[in-house]
């Protein structure tokens, strides 16, 4: 069910309704950054390189740098620190957006074309999705503050980013994919029998969002391009967590439906009352006779 989810989810993703709703968190993503740019980006830059020029370290590697003939990267520093800084914040928003505007169209779309029949019992509503999203969001923002120390370990920067995304991409889609069609009792039951799965899924799509970085730092060392790769590294982002969204849409409608499959099917489980009983009239306790009781007719006579 995990590898045929996938590659549905990856089908889905060249669907034009897809690809049409992954422009409006582009725009809203390019309008955003075009204008923090526009206030923050000139003041960023000479913040960090501020910074960087009161570590003796750093003077060293860059005075070294001049000396091989690669002067011009010291320009290219600054820039690319602060987008390295500003990415956590770009991919956060990403997933936002994609969980608000995009993930209940999908959802929709995935159960139009592969379970028209499963019955809608909306155990979580808009409020509750905003609500649980921005409460993963706060733990995640504090998982990635305690963990920030641990990145200059190389081998744990290569780990933890990619499970913090993941934890947090399983918890916000996982809850809007079942917002709609599951009750609260089934998407608790189903997002503790599926967690391992979950949050693998999860970080699958943690690992993949870190492909768009290499397009949003190459802005920093290819600042003419800047404007065409920003964008496209945001637009990859919306559609990377949006193949993320269709993957649990896909994942935990299924589940859902087996699990109410499996309730049917059980034999401990209350059957809908027969009609024909439910419509019988009542018998009056003064007509009720106890058959036992009654005496035995004499045999004939011979």
């Amino acid at each position: 069910m995990l590898l045929t989810s996938f590659w549905r989810s990856v089908a889905y993703c060249l669907h034009p309704r897809v690809i049409a709703l992954s422009l409006l968190p582009l725009a809203l993503m390019v309008a955003g950054a075009l204008a923090l740019g526009y206030w923050f980006w000139d003041r960023a830059v000479d913040a960090v390189l501020g910074w960087l020029q009161t570590w003796s370290l750093v003077e060293f590697v860059l005075g070294w740098l001049d000396s091989v003939g690669l002067g011009a990267l010291r320009a290219v520093v600054a820039p690319l620190l602060v987008l390295v800084l500003v990415t956590p914040l770009i991919v956060l928003l990403a997933l936002l957006l994609v969980a608000f505007f995009m993930t209940p169209a999908m959802v929709d779309l995935v159960a139009q074309r592969r379970f028209p029949d499963l019955q809608r019992r909306r155990g979580g509503g808009l409020l509750g999705s905003v609500g649980w999203s921005l409460w993963s969001t706060g733990l995640a923002l504090l998982l990635l503050g305690i963990s920030l120390p641990f990145w200059l370990i190389p081998p744990l920067v290569l780990v933890l980013p990619p499970l913090i995304w993941g934890w947090l991409t399983y918890r916000v889609f996982a809850y809007d994919a079942l917002a709609e069609h599951a009750s609260v009792d089934e998407r608790r039951t189903l997002m503790a029998r599926h967690r391992v799965p979950l949050l693998a899924m999860g970080v699958i799509a943690g690992l993949i969002s870190a492909a768009p970085s290499v397009l949003w730092a190459s802005g920093a060392m290819f600042i003419a391009l800047a404007p065409l790769l920003v964008p496209l590294a945001i637009w990859i982002y919306a559609l990377v967590f949006a193949f993320a969204s269709l993957w649990y849409a896909h994942y935990l409608l299924q589940a859902l439906d087996e699990l109410r499959r499996e309730t049917a099917a059980s034999p401990t489980s209350p059957g809908p009352p027969d009609p024909a009983v439910a419509a019988a009239p009542a018998v009056p306790a003064d007509r009720i006779v106890d058959v036992e009781a009654r005496p035995l007719p004499a045999p004939p006579a011979s």
